[in-house]
């Protein structure tokens, strides 16, 4: 009788243990209480579909959609350290998964989470955010049926970083 009391003492604790990891994990990992319904990251299964707006004619996969009490969170996460605010691109990245959201569920979520290596930010998915993403797409949209388009950036590294370096008139290099 005493070895069961023993090993339901050790199961007991080991279950705690388990929990307290788990939760620890879900922290560190910048993802809010919620399920997590989504994943498409490497370690996991690939997701079957990627989500998609007819309206927009947009289609994205954020790396997790956690489905919390006012609905679905994208997260996006970035392998790298965090900066001290967010990059205006990720920024937008998590705002086109959000407009994705917001078409498949008919609401829009309150908010999306940029996960860097070392930080989270919750960035609020405003009307202006939302306004602001489909400006840029439209922007996007018009430069990809211009005959020229002129550099967006004054970032050496950038264009270092470019595959189009060696075609490009307008290369900082």
């Amino acid at each position: 009788m005493g070895w069961l009391l023993l090993a339901a003492l050790v199961l007991g604790g080991l279950g705690l243990w388990l929990l307290f990891r788990a939760i620890a994990t879900r922290q560190e990992a910048g993802l809010p209480e919620g399920r997590v319904t989504y994943v498409d990251t490497g370690a996991w299964d690939r997701c079957e579909r990627p989500l998609f707006s007819r309206r927009h004619r947009l289609t994205g996969r954020p790396d997790y959609l956690v489905k919390t009490g006012k609905g679905l969170v994208p997260v996006e996460v970035k392998s790298g350290a965090a900066p001290a605010q967010p990059y205006p691109a990720h920024i937008l990245q998590l705002a086109a998964y959000c407009l994705l959201v917001e078409e498949q569920e008919g609401r829009a979520p309150a908010y999306g989470i940029l996960k860097y290596g070392d930080r989270a930010f919750e960035v609020d998915y405003t009307s202006a955010l939302r306004a602001q993403l489909l400006h840029s797409i439209d922007s996007i949209r018009r430069d990809l049926r211009a005959r020229d388009v002129a550099r967006s950036h004054d970032q050496a590294a950038r264009c270092r970083g470019c595959g189009y370096q060696q075609q490009c008139d307008q290369c900082l290099d």
